[in-house]
């Protein structure tokens, strides 16, 4: 393997080798035949390099079996950079150790006071994403949360996340995997290519639509704060838009806007493979560390840990502490777990 000084990929060997001996040590052998810059990244998605100092970053962790009100309440004012985090929805899922069912009153002041802690402790440059969904026969509470948090936040952005989505396209011919649907427009009929993708719960009912989305909430303490919006850039499809438009700076690449697909990995066991009744992927939350700027995130909280999406991100970004709360003993060890496998440094009992 190339290995000449200054290179990008010496400077991911000196940060393997120096992130030695627990969690590095036994894969060192399987990346010798490794042919690009991206492949052994790969193999070492703990490891970032500071630009400026070219220092590796391995994240800590900080998970703790504690209520995360009370836990919270120990942290230092402004101590946290950014926070992502799903608590209970209140709709009656079965969780662990956690009874999701209160009166609508008690679980809104609930939210009040967790809420205030988060505020407390998070920085006037942090940002706050929380991730709500809603049952079809009670859409209003993500929007009730909302309106509660606004006494502590400011909402700078609404973001949806798009668990399954179909699209039509018009042809005169189907792709492969592709269903033609006959439709008829005022002048003839037009042959329409429907795509399915992600995955969705069933809603077995005659009123309500399959719920294929959730929102992610994006609050601040005075809206203003800056985000890294092309960290998640797509392409332009009209390449003349580089060229037209000066904002580009001649880049093909444009925000990706506040509507976010990201589908759940097919699994075929929740028992062995997602053992929680209700996660978001690893996926979403790596795209708020990077929207947010993963080299200004020193440290994370996740106050409703679950088993441990967000510290996987975390792990997988770059963020250099976690900090988790978990209830319930079942799932703070799955966190553990998973975290383990993907080599996420150590752990503070």
């Amino acid at each position: 393997m190339p290995r000449s000084s200054g290179s990008r990929i010496t400077l991911y060997w000196q940060a393997c080798r120096l992130a030695q001996p627990v969690e590095f040590a036994a894969d060192t052998a399987a990346v010798t035949g490794a042919a690009s810059e991206r492949e052994w990244a790969l193999y070492f998605p703990v490891v970032r390099i500071n630009r400026s100092r070219h220092i590796p970053t391995v994240t800590k962790f900080d998970l703790r079996r504690e209520d995360c009100i009370a836990g919270m309440s120990r942290l230092a004012d402004e101590s946290v950079d950014l926070v992502m985090t799903s608590p209970p929805y209140n709709l009656g899922i079965s969780y662990g150790k956690y009874s999701d069912r209160q009166d609508r009153r008690s679980y809104i002041g609930w939210c009040g006071e967790w809420a205030r802690q988060v505020r407390r402790v998070l920085r006037s440059s942090g940002s706050f994403f929380l991730n709500i969904g809603a049952a079809p026969s009670n859409p209003m509470l993500p929007h009730e949360i909302v309106m509660t948090l606004r006494e502590f936040f400011v909402l700078q952005n609404t973001i949806h996340w798009i668990k399954s989505i179909a699209i039509e396209s018009c042809s005169h011919r189907p792709a492969a995997g592709q269903t033609r649907v006959a439709t008829r427009t005022a002048h003839r009929p037009v042959a329409t290519n429907v795509r399915s993708f992600g995955h969705f719960k069933p809603i077995n009912s005659p009123r309500f639509l399959n719920d294929c989305h959730e929102y992610v909430f994006h609050f601040t303490k005075s809206g203003r704060v800056e985000l890294d919006r092309l960290a998640l850039g797509v392409p332009y499809q009209d390449k003349s838009n580089i060229a037209r438009w000066s904002h580009t700076r001649g880049n093909d690449l444009r925000c990706r806007g506040n509507t976010w697909f990201v589908p759940y990995e097919t699994i075929q066991s929740r028992e062995k493979e997602r053992p929680h009744p209700a996660t978001f992927p690893v996926q979403l939350a790596e795209w708020c560390i990077k929207l947010h700027e993963a080299s200004r995130v020193e440290t994370m909280l996740d106050p409703f840990l679950g088993i441990g999406n967000s510290a996987v991100a975390a792990q997988r970004c770059g963020v250099e502490r976690f900090l988790g709360f978990e209830i319930d003993d079942a799932y703070l060890e799955e966190a553990k777990r998973r975290i383990a496998s993907g080599r996420g440094g150590g752990f503070r009992k």
